[in-house]
């Protein structure tokens, strides 16, 4: 079978170009490596706690300013769920508490508490800045990646506010630093900015282009940032939904090893199990290092090429705790989204950004304990090949987590009911990213904007997106990355392109907090609502007992009927019942073998799920 469109890796960036090309016709596959789709974007289960395996907390889904993950739902006419942070975090820095107001003038008076001397200047940056983003990215929405952005729509643009664009223009090979120093003198608040910058795009305040820091630090406060109702499993699960009802496929648990050329050019891929796939274009939305270490053959690329890819400085590796508390440990001033500075002076190990989602999703845990997601930097060396010697590291890293969060919320040790800790090689199995490196390559200068990926290759059908491309880190940039692609596959098919107009009906809704279980699949008839539940009882085991019973995806048809993607769902379903050749299949076993049964034994009602479906 040969595909119109073959997308390598399931992450945000490659969902988002699939669904896309799916809504407009094309036979697309996702192929990804993982059981499930999402890279960093998702969850696991413990015992029926929901935790969230990374992204916890998202931009990109307000009204107004850098707004893509609205647009791409807007654009694929499927309405999307989302609760607003009150707060867009904290920033606890040298014993005070930075609360981010989504309000911009609030904010200016909440860090001038901190900097009084700064005050002054703190109005003139912020206001500055504020100008500038409205003129530039808020007056004239545009979803695409710089290097693929339409010049006449730009001159447009640039003509209604030419001070502003040249600005903006005049930042691209500044550092942030610099911008910084045109307004501030006081050491301390550089150190301040120096966190906000480490935190959003993993680099220093010198490291970073202006033109990005100039975005980012007011673009948050215009557009708020957000947690998908009922979990982060539904952003992955919807746009997966998209593609499989317009007719697309997921290739889940199926790695890709080479991409395969004739003539010199891309034709399709060939995955671990020697099957090859072909398709008339291609879209990677991988790291850079495995796209020339790994999948491109040295034959058909330059040495030159080859050497670049392996010179892009990654973003610092990273560990993951998870823990599931006692809600009591928790004050009850604290945000879903709190950033711990523990050395102002420079990053080390002590910084850490700590996620607790169940504050406004109350979908995620019981009412008497929080989950809590906890990241932050890691220096230690990771390759041992010494089991031991590897888990009694994770141990030892676990502990001084722990320690640091102790600091942070007294009590927290004795309050834990379960916790694990994800290394760089768990991130690097789980997800392809490269010694852990959380956020691809750094958006530093010298290798920030065009000194990346491109949306287009040196072959006229192979694309790019995700991390490594122009627009870099963060999900509403891999998502417009995603976009990007999308487009420029279209245009090269003389299929019409997906482009802003004000017109654009709004499918994202903001639900209120808490969000509670009743809210979750109101818009459901009560049938349904039933049945999504049941299979939400699943927990989505990496190695499910159910398969043991019968091998067939019965995790993969409950995540879809979670998120209410039943026409996936139903299509495994029917592959149970044509593969067992009976009227009535019969999953019994199946329940039996359900890691549910055997711990409490009350199984997932698998059979009650696949009887709907068959219905």
């Amino acid at each position: 079978m040969k595909y119109d469109v073959i997308i390598i890796g399931a992450g945000i960036s490659g969902l988002t170009a699939a669904s896309l090309l799916s809504k407009r016709g094309l036979k697309v596959v996702v192929i990804d490596k993982s059981y499930n789709p999402g890279g960093s974007c998702g969850i696991f289960k413990r015992n029926n706690v929901v935790f969230d395996q990374g992204a916890a907390m998202l931009f990109g889904f307000g009204e107004k300013g850098f707004n893509a993950h609205r647009f791409v739902f807007n654009c694929l006419e499927e309405p999307f769920d989302v609760i607003k942070h009150d707060l867009l975090y904290c920033v606890n820095f040298k014993g005070n508490k930075i609360k981010f107001w989504p309000d911009i003038d609030q904010f200016i008076e909440e860090l001038s508490k901190v900097f009084p001397a700064e005050k002054d200047n703190i109005k003139r940056f912020y206001k500055d800045l504020e100008k500038m983003y409205q003129h530039v990215m808020v007056e004239n929405p545009s979803y695409s990646t710089p290097d693929e952005t339409d010049p006449k729509g730009s001159v447009k643009s640039f003509l209604k506010h030419p001070g502003s664009y040249l600005r903006f223009l005049s930042y691209l090979n500044k550092s942030a630093g610099s911008l910084l120093a045109k307004y501030f003198s006081d050491p301390e608040i550089f150190k301040f900015f120096d966190k906000l910058t480490s935190t959003y795009c993993y680099t220093t305040v010198e490291e970073s282009p202006a033109v990005l820091a100039a975005v980012m630090f007011v673009d948050n406060h215009i557009g708020g940032s957000y947690y998908p109702a009922g979990s982060t499993l539904f952003l992955p699960g919807t746009l997966e939904k998209v593609i499989e009802e317009n007719g697309g496929e997921m290739l889940l648990e199926k790695e890709v090893t080479q991409i395969l050329f004739h003539d010199d050019n891309p034709v399709g891929v060939e995955l671990k199990n020697g099957e090859k796939i072909y398709g008339e274009n291609l879209i990677y939305s991988g790291t850079v290092w495995n796209l020339y270490g790994k999948l491109i053959d040295q034959s058909h690329t330059t040495d030159k090429k080859v050497v670049w890819a392996e010179n892009q400085i990654p973003t610092y590796p990273s560990v993951v705790f998870y823990a599931y508390i006692d809600k009591n440990v928790i004050p009850e001033d604290t945000a879903p989204v709190e950033m711990l500075v523990g050395n102002p002076d420079s990053l080390d190990e002590s910084e850490v950004t700590v996620y607790l989602s169940s504050i406004d999703d109350k979908t995620l845990c019981d009412a008497k304990h929080h989950v809590l997601l906890a990241i932050g930097p890691t220096f230690e060396s990771w390759d041992s090949d010494n089991e031991t010697e590897y888990l009694q590291k994770k141990e030892k890293e676990k502990e001084r987590l722990i320690a640091v969060l102790e600091k942070k919320f007294v009590g927290f040790r004795d309050g834990i009911d379960y916790a694990e800790l994800a290394t760089p090689r768990t991130i690097e199995r789980y997800t392809n990213k490269n010694g852990g490196a959380v956020a691809g390559p750094k958006q530093m200068l010298g290798q920030h904007m065009f000194n990346r990926l491109h949306t287009r290759s040196e072959w006229n059908n192979l694309f790019y997106c995700g991390e490594s491309t122009v627009m870099g880190t963060g999900t509403p940039t891999v998502t417009t990355s995603g976009l990007s692609a999308a487009n420029a596959v279209l245009k090269k098919m003389a299929l019409e392109t997906f482009v802003y107009h004000d017109k654009m009906k709004n499918y994202v809704s903001i639900r209120d907090k808490p969000f509670t279980e009743d809210q979750l699949y109101r818009e459901y008839s009560e049938e349904k609502r039933i049945m999504m539940n049941k299979a939400r009882a699943c927990q989505y085991c990496e190695k499910p007992g159910c398969a043991k019973a019968m091998s067939v995806d019965i995790r993969g048809m409950m995540r879809r009927v979670t998120v209410g993607n039943f026409v996936g769902a139903k299509k495994i379903a029917d592959r149970i019942f044509a593969e067992n050749d009976q009227q009535a299949v019969s999953l019994s076993e199946c329940e039996k073998s359900c890691i549910k049964n055997e711990n409490n034994g009350t199984p997932v009602e698998i059979q009650a799920v696949f009887d709907y479906l068959r219905r």
